[in-house]
């Protein structure tokens, strides 16, 4: 198998523990250099959005940490499209098609290698409340609670995930590569953008009219 997602979660789950010690690193390459930059960008939005929502950041604070979530997700995104990309590249070099009626999923194994990181990431954050010296017996309890659903889920995706790509691999299912698209951060997309940018052409379209004025006027 050219893809094992059991390498996949156990990179994940080490990675998210060893950056909670020290700086983001990436000792990979192929395929895990890809799912480890994907997952990196996730534990970093985690961060980012803890922030957010701190009581005592101010607006100037919180605008720039809304921003940085902006760029963060695209690129996100954009790396679970390369992990999509990568195996439809694999597929082509060692000449996999899919059976006829071969069918497509709702997800791609891109998509089920990002939602494996953000549940990593969950657990990580929900064990760490239970060192929490300070809470009582009943929070620990309801993070308990939480705990045993975020492993449920985690193992139902994971055996699902294997599957997919088992599937994908074998010609039994087809992959395809879903480009996002997204058009918040697309200067000719989001009105937000090429309305500024209009705005300001117009303002120095004005204020160099009024200076060829004046200076003609002198």
């Amino acid at each position: 198998m050219w893809l094992n997602l059991d390498e996949v979660v156990a990179m994940q789950q080490a990675a998210i523990v060893r950056w909670h010690r020290q700086e983001v690193d990436n000792p990979f390459s192929g395929f895990m250099a890809i799912a480890c930059h994907q997952c990196s960008l996730n534990y970093l939005l985690w961060h980012e959005e803890d922030a957010a929502r701190s009581p005592v950041a101010q607006d100037g604070e919180i605008a720039l940490i809304k921003r940085t979530i902006d760029q963060l997700n695209q690129q996100r995104n954009d790396y679970i499209e390369r992990m999509d990309l990568w195996i439809a590249q694999t597929l082509l070099a060692h000449h996999v098609t899919p059976a006829d009626g071969a069918t497509l999923n709702t997800e791609t194994p891109g998509s089920a290698i990002d939602r494996l990181a953000i549940l990593a990431l969950r657990i990580y954050h929900l064990e760490e409340q239970l060192q929490r010296p300070e809470v009582d017996a009943q929070h620990v309890q309801e993070v308990e609670n939480r705990l045993s659903i975020c492993h449920l889920q985690r193992d139902d995706l994971f055996s699902a995930a294997c599957q997919l790509v088992d599937d994908i691999f074998s010609g039994r299912k087809r992959h395809q590569v879903y480009r996002q698209l997204k058009m918040y951060n697309d200067p000719s997309l989001n009105p937000y953008l090429y309305k500024t940018v209009q705005w300001r052409q117009t303002m120095a379209f004005g204020t160099d009219s009024v200076r060829r004025d004046v200076g003609a006027g002198v």
